[in-house]
């Protein structure tokens, strides 16, 4: 039986490719269970220090499994939308949380949840074939997987709000514009292999300092000055108390370059 979750280790990045060509890497349960339960063992897995999230084939995802849902939905049996609270959410925060970079591969269409898995991402890397489409109201459901959050950091409430209830989809080059890919390279066959530079790269980077900056600005993004400088202070506090800062001050004056351990 074939994987719905690849996982793949790098030295110390971990590429997790959603792994449903035939299906446009559509998440069906068993995808959904097996990303979700990978990233809960990642939080805690100091040999990975970075994660790439890509797609097989040409597809990042095209969202939930809709020939599953319709099935879940003539089976009459308890709530079809449970997956939100039982695989959608924990997912969303635990791509959020993570305390290490999440480079995100988008290559070919992401629709729906796949788009929103996208969006968690730290950084989105396309190339020409790249398209995002909310296309949760045309099937009557409002937004998952934290789009409801993402999308308005991303673009911006107004903007959010169209591409929610339009629904129509966004090329790599607007997609770039508005800030929902970071960067496009000319090829397809190489968004994953730039992501997965890139993930080394910060893989190699002070990883401590990686997972600070994203608590701090999802405190800063809901919260005050207030929420934020104290959310500063502590940042700084578990930083500055690592071997990575002291080291890396030490090569700083010495003028070397500095080697980070990711503790």
């Amino acid at each position: 039986m074939t994987e719905p979750l690849l996982v793949d280790r790098t030295d110390a990045v971990v590429t997790l490719t959603l792994n449903r060509p035939t299906a446009m890497n559509a998440l069906d349960v068993a995808l959904k269970e097996a990303l979700r339960d990978t990233l809960a063992e990642l939080e805690t897995d100091r040999s990975c220090r970075a994660v790439v999230l890509a797609g097989a084939g040409g597809s990042f995802s095209a969202g939930q499994d809709l020939r599953e849902h319709v099935q879940t939905l003539q089976s009459n049996g308890g709530n079809p939308l449970d997956t939100v609270r039982a695989h959608y959410n924990p997912i969303a925060a635990r791509l959020a949380n993570l305390p290490k970079p999440v480079v995100a591969a988008v290559r070919g269409m992401a629709a729906g949840a796949g788009a929103s898995l996208a969006f968690l991402a730290d950084i989105r890397i396309g190339g020409p074939s790249t398209s995002f489409l909310m296309a949760f109201a045309k099937v009557g459901l409002a937004a998952d997987t934290g789009a409801s959050w993402t999308l308005p950091r991303l673009v911006g409430h107004a903007k959010a709000v169209e591409l929610l209830m339009l629904a129509e989809p966004v090329r790599a080059e607007e997609a770039c514009r508005l800030g929902l890919l970071n960067r496009i390279v000319a090829d397809d066959e190489q968004v994953l292999p730039t992501a997965q530079e890139l993930a080394a790269r910060l893989a190699a980077g002070p990883t401590v300092a990686y997972g600070a900056i994203k608590r701090q600005l999802s405190i800063a993004d809901a919260g005050t000055l207030a929420d934020a400088l104290a959310a500063e202070a502590q940042a700084q506090s578990i930083c500055g108390g690592t071997a990575d800062h002291r080291s890396a001050t030490m090569a700083f004056v010495n003028k070397q370059k500095p080697v980070f351990e990711g503790h």
